[in-house]
């Protein structure tokens, strides 16, 4: 039988059905995509075209199976593929941030809608990637906007993030630049800020253990913990 990028995708989708997937069709063909560097429309053009016997299309077959054999472990997706899509913006994530989800972009929208036309002095609180900073300095225009984690690995991945976004405008920079700091929430935070956005750890310890395998042993621990009832740093923050 040739093996053709359709035989593949249908390949991928079951190994990861098996593995208890729950949307094991799309991220098959999300990680086909990212080894093949195609989109749907090319996809459908050529899906039954036999794989050409090239050295760079076996590397791209080795990749994506060695993709999809990840996937069937548990690791989610974006750790896979290096990225999650958010607001529109590509944002870089790993082991050491949480991957950004929709929820989270309801409160950038809000923000977006209350400060329309203004240039608040903001601070992200838990930080993490940096998408909800990041996202409100180029979505916003905001010109002033500190950047605070505890994690020091979690800051090293929002500063990439935001150079690669921002165009190159970093830690550094002046006052009314974007600016990183490390500590506990308010801790190493200097200054006033007309804003505070975060989306703090909230799920209550006990629950973590019940969460998917993606999000329990993948996401990290940090970024989970709320503590007994989950509002410990809602009430910190308060």
């Amino acid at each position: 039988m040739k093996l053709t990028l359709q035989a593949l995708w249908n390949e991928g989708t079951e190994r990861l059905k098996l593995s208890g997937v729950g949307e094991a069709e799309l991220d098959a063909k999300y990680l086909l995509f990212e080894a093949f560097h195609t989109d749907m429309v090319h996809f459908l053009m050529h899906r039954n075209d036999e794989v050409k016997d090239e050295d760079s299309v076996k590397r791209a077959v080795a990749d994506y199976r060695a993709m999809i054999e990840k996937r069937s472990e548990r690791i989610p997706l974006q750790h896979i593929t290096g990225s999650r899509e958010f607001m529109g913006l590509e944002f870089s994530v790993n082991e050491h941030v949480l991957i950004p989800r929709q929820d989270t972009a309801t409160l950038v929208e809000q923000v977006l809608t209350d400060y329309k036309g203004k240039n608040p002095v903001v601070l992200d609180l838990c930080t993490g990637s940096g998408c909800i900073g990041v996202s409100l300095s180029i979505l916003g225009g905001f010109s002033d906007v500190t950047l605070s984690d505890i994690s020091l690995e979690a800051l090293q991945v929002a500063e990439r993030n935001a150079r690669r976004l921002l165009g190159g405008r970093g830690a550094e920079e002046e006052a009314g630049g974007f600016r990183f700091c490390q500590g506990d929430l308010f801790e190493n935070a200097e200054g006033k800020y007309d804003l505070i956005v975060s989306n703090p750890p909230y799920i209550r310890t006990k629950e973590i253990k019940k969460l998917q395998p993606e999000v329990q042993c993948h996401d990290p621990y940090i970024a989970l913990d709320g503590r007994d009832d989950g509002l410990h740093y809602y009430r910190r923050i308060t």
